[in-house]
């Protein structure tokens, strides 16, 4: 263990995708707070047609990553890929600033955009297949360390940026400072990641695009994504909530959401790497397990939440939790379909979408039948169902 952190750093395409996986999180921290503001407030939109547009975008990104993914495990290789992916992050962020309009938004929502994002998967698949031949604990180590510059970016980028544009009229920079980030991430993939032949790194045997989708749907996949999806759907969850317990049973201010905010994502950053190293000594299954009971127990505390150091006191409980659910499971994802890097990693995706899809139903249904606090402990049931489903279909294996 104590040889493998600089193993790590020694390893070119592991380093230059934790740089470039930090920039393509710089992007979306710059913007992702901001979004819903720039495109009702200031551009207009309609609350239905911005909900229907994120939506779609979801969508979107999970097709793409599907089919580039599979074309990547075809090619044998990334780089070329994520170059062009990194083209679309570039014109889709700067267009919004350059152009603002609302024609401009929804375009570079449900087109540019959802291909660059895809760049998520492609930066994991590349390294899954440049770690392939190590021991099962290294491969979840470094993911976690990759994962982890994501976190790190939404530690520094929002309160960077919201600082830059405090005396700002318009929130439209921080996609200026989105798509300057594209070009440093495009800029660290050509320079510096080695390239690759891609013969030796294909997929034996060739699927076509519906094959490839089949897989992703076949009841030996999906019925794991979808357990997987309901322990995720417990972030999403929170990240609806948080706000409103805060400023609501908790009589806290707003000031208070970003400071909780920025104290969990310090902590992912720093129990993301102790989750990778516990997974040298425990199953994903194990490591996973525990990991969304803590945060289930956390979900549940908040419910009961009235006083805003109630929730300070949560912040560790919740970013030991956090950090579980948020890097174990790409390693567990890969695993499902181990032998296509791309394919495997797009399954990344395919959770972002699905656990957000529950955790608006979860939502919705906490909100009719109870209040905030209601919703968090129903988000709880819903991550031990998913829980329940893991250990039914791999609490026996080792993965």
């Amino acid at each position: 263990m104590t040889r493998f952190l600089p193993d790590v750093f020694r390893n070119p395409t592991v380093r230059v995708s934790m740089l470039a996986i930090f920039a393509f999180g710089f992007a979306g921290a710059a913007t992702s707070p901001y979004q819903a503001v720039i495109a009702i407030r200031e551009l207009g939109l309609s609350n239905g047609l911005y909900s229907a547009l994120i939506f779609a975008a979801a969508a979107v990104n999970v097709t793409v990553s599907i089919l580039l993914g599979n074309l990547a495990d075809r090619l044998g290789e990334f780089r070329r890929l994520m170059l062009s992916v990194a083209v679309f992050g570039i014109f889709g962020y700067g267009a919004v600033y350059v152009f603002p309009a609302q024609a401009t938004f929804v375009l570079s929502a449900l087109l540019f955009l959802p291909i660059y994002n895809a760049l998520n998967s492609l930066l994991f698949a590349n390294v899954r297949a440049t770690t392939n031949g190590m021991p099962r604990g290294d491969v979840a180590t470094v993911n976690s360390g990759v994962r982890a510059m994501i976190s790190l970016s939404w530690v520094l980028v929002p309160g960077f940026v919201g600082i830059l544009l405090s005396r700002s009229t318009s929130m439209l920079p921080a996609y200026l400072f989105a798509s300057l980030a594209c070009l440093v991430c495009l800029c660290l993939i050509a320079a510096f990641l080695p390239r690759q032949s891609g013969t030796d790194n294909a997929a034996t045997h060739h699927l076509s695009y519906l094959a490839a989708l089949a897989e992703v749907i076949s009841p030996r996949v999906f019925v794991r994504v979808i357990a997987v999806a309901l322990i995720s759907s417990t972030l999403h969850v929170n990240g609806a909530i948080l706000p409103l317990i805060v400023t609501g049973p908790a009589h806290g201010t707003v000031g208070d959401i970003g400071i909780l905010v920025g104290i969990v994502a310090l902590l992912e950053v720093v129990f993301i790497v102790v989750w990778g190293r516990a997974q040298r000594i425990m199953s994903h299954v194990t490591a996973l397990a525990i990991g969304t009971i803590i945060y289930v127990v956390y979900l549940l505390l908040l419910g009961f939440a009235s006083a805003p150091w109630h929730v300070y006191a949560l912040t560790l409980i919740s970013g030991v939790g956090a950090a579980a659910l948020i890097s174990i499971p790409i390693t567990y994802l890969q695993d499902l379909i181990a032998e296509r890097p791309g394919l495997g990693s797009a399954l990344i995706s395919v959770n972002i979408f699905v656990s957000a899809g529950l955790s608006a139903l979860l939502f919705a249904i906490g909100t009719g039948v109870s209040g905030y606090s209601g919703t968090a402990i129903i988000g709880a049931a819903a991550g031990l169902c998913g829980l329940f489903l893991l250990l039914f279909f791999d609490g026996d294996k080792r993965r």
